[in-house]
């Protein structure tokens, strides 16, 4: 009688706490059709998860491991018959990321002891991130940054940030002007294992969703490191600055592209920040963008994941703004939107499973807030949608972030805006069919009369979020008959509007 590690799909690394748990012995890892169908997962997301893990399966065979790789229809079958089959008495597993997986395996009926090992791919387990955030009257990122930047002495100087600022942020919002010659990203060839899952994801018909190929994503930790290794060479000297830029057919910028490879387990954080902060000091190079590179992942990203496990469990039922309205069908079909924003960005999504953190909150998650869909058919889309998506993921963000369902426990006010922010921040307007200046008319931007729409609508409770009250005085500066206007056709647009069938 032994004990066995059942490796999920998002824990790929030999590092993680289950294998070094144990001696090297027996584990399995398995593909679960009926996992996969749960949601109408990005073809490309399937493809990156299992390829990954049978990349990681020949690694693990490599240092020595006995591996059991199951494709299979669910994950209890295959698990039980292991289980008899190795004699194994214990099963060891790291502590899942998601609350739906961690409640899966709870309701197996296994037979044998399952043990729990804490999981080790974040800077802060949840007991350290649970006492930072007892008895705080906020939970605000500026003060966990702030502590994990003291905590693990990153980007210090005898106790003080370096530059003598802890936040570099508001130069990091330079609109895009001119030639800006942005790297061309890292990619790769999809060799015999990753085409056979290509194969397989065809084949069996997951998903509709999203195009298959070309595949051009990392599947190995080896690859990853290439990938931290271009970016940290090629992206992170001109980051900073164009951070928030969005520009037709440029769909990375300077982004890291890392979120995938973190996300499942093939980057730890801990070796992504201290590579940045080396060769920020080594090279000298721009501290905004090395700041604000470390900020996403030390900072927003177990910020995230922090609040996630710390809040209630019904978090991602809460609905601030009482908003219903369906998801509209375009964000499943690009082409059925003549916004020319909305139509790049979900384009773009839909070719590559990928879009950077601005075009996912002020195109898209700001679309539907001031739109007033449903928070929860949103963060449906956008887990079934990216590649980089899990549940502690979307949930904080594109509920607490996107959306303010929560009323405020994680930002200070709703991320919101008319077409004027669309245009200073990106050259989408220049081709657009509508009026990024109309508020009302023919041609007027939906984002427009939709902005003024969400803060008339909305105008109660947003009158207590005190960043709002200069914007919501504007409102008073609007004619009686513009507001009906504005009102009036919001409406029509609900009215002849597709909207998703799954909504």
């Amino acid at each position: 009688m032994g004990i066995g590690v059942w490796v999920l799909g998002d824990q790929l690394n030999l590092q993680q706490a289950a294998l070094q748990s144990t001696e090297p012995g027996a584990v399995i890892l398995i593909e679960s059709a009926q996992w996969a169908r749960q949601r109408p997962y990005h073809q490309q997301k399937l493809v990156l998860v299992w390829s990954a893990m049978r990349h990681f399966a020949e690694e693990l065979r490599q240092v020595g491991w006995s591996v059991t790789y199951e494709i299979a229809a669910d994950f209890a079958t295959p698990l039980q018959a292991w289980l008899q089959r190795e004699s194994i008495s214990e099963l060891r597993v790291m502590e899942p990321s998601d609350r739906p997986f961690r409640q899966l395996i709870d309701h197996l009926a296994l037979n044998v002891e399952l043990s729990w090992q804490p999981n080790n791919q974040f800077f802060w387990s949840q007991a350290e991130f649970d006492e930072w955030a007892a008895n705080r009257k906020r939970l605000v990122l500026e003060d966990f940054y702030r502590a994990s930047r003291k905590r693990f002495d990153i980007l210090m100087a005898d106790g003080k940030p370096l530059g003598d600022r802890w936040n570099f942020d508001k130069e990091n919002r330079k609109p895009p002007k001119g030639e800006l010659n942005t790297p061309t990203p890292l990619e790769f060839q999809p060799d015999a294992i990753t085409q056979a899952v290509i194969d397989r994801v065809q084949a069996d018909s997951f998903s509709s969703y999203g195009e298959l190929e070309p595949f051009r994503w990392a599947v190995t930790r080896a690859q990853a490191l290439q990938v931290l290794n271009h970016f940290l060479a090629q992206r992170l000297p001109h980051f900073g600055p164009y951070q928030d830029a969005m520009v037709t057919s440029e769909p990375t910028m300077w982004h890291a592209l890392l979120s995938p490879y973190l996300n499942l387990g093939l980057l730890h954080p801990r070796e992504v920040v201290a590579a940045a902060e080396r060769i920020g000091r080594e090279q000298d190079f721009p501290l905004n963008g090395v700041e604000g590179f470390i900020r996403q992942v030390l900072g927003w990203r177990e910020y995230m994941r922090g609040l996630y496990h710390h809040l209630p469990a019904d978090y991602g039922d809460r609905n601030w703004f009482e908003h219903t309205q369906p998801l509209p069908a375009f964000f499943w079909d690009a082409a059925q939107t003549e916004m020319n924003c909305l139509h790049q960005v979900l384009r773009q999504v839909e070719q590559t499973g990928y879009a950077h953190h601005i075009q996912r909150l002020m195109i898209l998650s700001n679309f539907a807030l001031i739109a007033g869909v449903s928070p929860q058919a949103l963060e449906a889309w956008f887990h079934a949608a990216f590649v980089d998506a899990y549940d502690w993921v979307m949930q904080t963000n594109v509920l607490g972030m996107g959306q303010f369902a929560d009323g405020g426990i994680l930002a200070s006010k709703p991320y919101c805006s008319s077409a004027n922010y669309i245009n200073r921040m990106s050259d989408y307007c220049q081709n657009c069919g509508y009026n990024r200046s109309d508020r009302t008319g023919p041609k007027a931007c939906p984002f427009n009369y939709f902005y003024w729409d969400f803060l008339a609508r909305q105008r109660d409770r947003l009158q207590h979020q005190g960043r709002m009250n200069f914007i919501l005085k504007n409102l008073d500066r609007m004619s009686a008959d513009e507001h009906r206007a504005i009102d009036q056709q919001a409406r029509d647009w609900w009215q002849t509007a597709p909207v998703s069938e799954s909504a």
